[in-house]
């Protein structure tokens, strides 16, 4: 089905109490130097970066350096610029902002970023104070789900604030660097991992286009600057599922009862609004869906040709993770499918054969 999409290249994992249980690659990472990919390649994670973001929101809760229902304006004064028709801004929490039930637009950029000098996101927190006066709240805060980006980009300004440390560095430091995650990183590569930075591409019935290659995600980077190879996100995932061998690393992460409190469904969420499922929940900075009589913890990222999800499975200890380097638009003729489709069909095999 890969082929049959014209997917360039595409890694599957499969783990199971900490320990790889299937692996697949397929194509190229770089379609013009036909370099295939394998187990070195790194992919850009998009908003599966979202969970991180909300692990360092966590450790700093845990630390006592914040409750996930301080009003935001508590830390972000600027978004007392904004409009709240339903009363006082303070009514944000950052609780509403992990669940995506703060009233913020999904976009980060109402305008721009379609010419190849405009930088990809907005670059600074002063862009983002600037659109402060044009920003409402939708809705009343904690009514509704809504997938916003903006809302990931006041956490991760908390997190920069209350740790002295920018965002990128924080999350390295407190996550990365304790997981062993050393091939990972935000936003263009490091020189000596460019080589195995996989390209990205669009196709449509207009034909294949390469996407930016090595991008800044800019002031957005707690949204989706993340980057990183499947051996890392194997560590990633084995941290999830948790481990009763690394209990001690991990704790010194996240304590597995935080980590658990963020799978805790808040709010009803929309299919198709950064989730899939029909029957799915927004928990914090994680969502819980279902398919049938099976139960998902996880998030999906979409950005720049880049399409990924990340699956944990409580009951059988199971994750599996997938990316893929093309996003596809299905055919008009129906005879090629769309990269949603495919990871769609991926993940019912993988309900039926793995989780089963």
């Amino acid at each position: 089905m890969l082929h049959k999409a014209g997917i360039a290249g595409s890694t599957l994992m499969v783990v199971r109490d900490g320990r790889v249980i299937a692996r697949d690659v397929e194509g190229y990472q770089d379609l013009d130097a036909k370099r295939p990919v394998d187990a070195e390649t790194i992919y850009h994670w998009a908003s599966i970066t979202k969970t991180f973001t909300g692990i360092a929101i966590m450790q700093l809760r845990d630390r006592g350096r914040l409750s996930l229902d301080d009003p935001v304006v508590k830390y972000v004064p600027e978004l007392r610029l904004a409009h709240d028709p339903f009363g006082d801004i303070s009514q944000v929490k950052i609780r509403h902002l992990m669940s995506h039930s703060a009233g913020f637009r999904a976009s980060t950029w109402p305008w721009g970023g379609d010419r190849p000098w405009h930088p990809f996101e907005p670059t600074t927190w002063e862009q983002i104070v600037a659109m402060m006066p044009y920003t409402d709240v939708a809705f009343e805060p904690g009514t509704k789900y809504s997938y916003s980006n903006p809302g990931v980009i006041f956490l991760g300004r908390i997190i920069q604030l209350l740790s002295g440390d920018d965002y990128e560095v924080y999350v390295t430091k407190n996550i990365l660097m304790p997981l062993g995650m050393h091939g990972s990183f935000f936003d263009r590569a490091p020189y000596h991992l460019l080589p195995h930075r996989s390209h990205s591409y669009f196709r449509d019935d207009g034909g294949l286009r390469e996407a930016r290659f090595d991008f800044d995600t800019g002031i957005t980077v707690s949204n989706g600057g993340l980057n990183s190879p499947f051996t890392d996100m194997e560590k990633y995932l084995a941290f999830l599922i948790g481990d009763e061998r690394r209990r001690e690393p991990y704790d010194l992460v996240l304590k597995r009862s935080s980590l658990e409190e963020m799978w805790t469904p808040q709010i009803a969420a929309r299919a198709g609004e950064g989730t899939n499922g029909t029957d799915s929940h927004a928990a914090l900075s994680f969502f819980v869906e279902r398919y049938g009589g099976v139960e998902l913890i996880g998030h999906s990222g979409d950005q720049n040709g880049f399409i990924s999800h990340l699956y944990l499975h409580r009951a059988t200890r199971t994750a599996y993770l997938v990316s893929f380097n093309t996003d596809v638009t299905a055919s008009k003729d129906g005879g090629r499918p769309g990269t949603r489709q495919v990871d769609a069909a991926l993940r019912e095999l993988v309900i039926r054969h793995v989780l089963d």
